[in-house]
């Protein structure tokens, strides 16, 4: 059965982007072409691909099938079409990133500006979203992630500060009202302000490290955020006075230099190893995601 790759294409953007104007935005495209293109496949293919509603549009199980088996190999064409960008004078194209929201906010800041100078023709495309996914399904180059999250058939490379720390603060007006807790024990008597993952599962245990001793407490409190996105109103409900919060140290230092936080239990802050750059290791590597490579191995 002959298929127009374009058409194709065009029926992953709008199903990736759950909407034709969306789909039209991130493509370049117009919305009325991409209809017609879809239109177009779902006619050649005899089945329906898309739920269109005045609201939305939802992958039919047709559809989503498709989009499974479809979105790797597209991106793997993509690759090998760009090998011809070896050949240019510099690196071009787009570059999507799927990043946690934490890297999204404490690594890329330092880098994307510098690397946008030296390539001039190259699009990055950062989405930030703290689920897991397989990043060549859901369409992207390479994506940025812990150590332990990392799948064992992925290529990874150091990226942002190696070392890193959680901290746990609170504004004085809290401490002034409810003491300083002098073991990591304590907190389970203190309010404390809690993240949660995309899935609904409750962070992982607040861990503190001193001296060789682990310390996992399960604290409780008031106020529960969902991680990455919501972060910030924790941080804000903490400086407000509401409780006490852990999170990234880079993320509280502004407001720990400028006093509106202050540390708690600083020397049980536990330490652990930066992120990583990753990408599939079976495949063409894009010119763009080369060159971001090559930027953050250079010194």
């Amino acid at each position: 059965m002959k298929v127009d790759l374009g058409d194709l294409n065009a029926f992953v953007v709008v199903a990736r982007a759950r909407s034709f104007r969306e789909g039209a935005r991130l493509s370049g495209s117009s919305a009325s072409s991409l209809s017609d293109a879809v239109r177009r496949l779902e006619e050649r293919l005899g089945v329906r691909l898309l739920n269109r509603t005045t609201r939305s549009v939802v992958p039919t199980e047709a559809g989503e099938g498709l989009l499974e088996r479809l979105a790797p190999a597209l991106t793997e064409m993509e690759a090998a079409l760009d090998v011809v960008n070896g050949f240019r004078g510099r690196p071009a194209g787009v570059l999507r990133l799927n990043v946690p929201i934490s890297a999204s906010r404490l690594v890329l800041p330092h880098i994307v500006p510098a690397f946008l100078a030296t390539y001039p023709d190259i699009q990055l495309e950062v989405i930030a979203d703290d689920s897991f996914v397989d990043v060549i399904g859901a369409g992207c180059d390479a994506g940025i992630r812990y150590d332990e999250r990392l799948e064992q058939d992925m290529i990874a490379v150091p990226i942002g500060p190696r070392v890193q720390r959680f901290a746990t603060a609170a504004a004085p007006a809290y401490l002034e009202r409810h003491g300083r807790p002098e073991h990591p024990r304590d907190l389970m008597k203190h309010a404390c302000l809690i993240g949660r993952f995309a899935s609904g599962a409750t962070t992982t245990p607040w861990e503190f490290e001193r001296d060789g001793e682990v310390v996992k407490v399960e604290p409780t409190g008031p106020l529960i955020v969902r991680v990455g996105g919501a972060t910030d109103l924790a941080v804000d409900a903490a400086i407000a006075g509401t409780g006490i919060v852990q999170i990234f140290e880079d993320w509280l230092r502004p407001h720990l230099d400028s006093g509106a936080l202050v540390p708690v239990l600083e020397p049980w802050w536990q330490s652990f190893p930066g992120p990583f750059l990753y990408y599939p290791g079976r495949r063409l590597v894009p010119a763009p995601l080369r060159a971001f490579i090559d930027f953050i191995k250079t010194p």
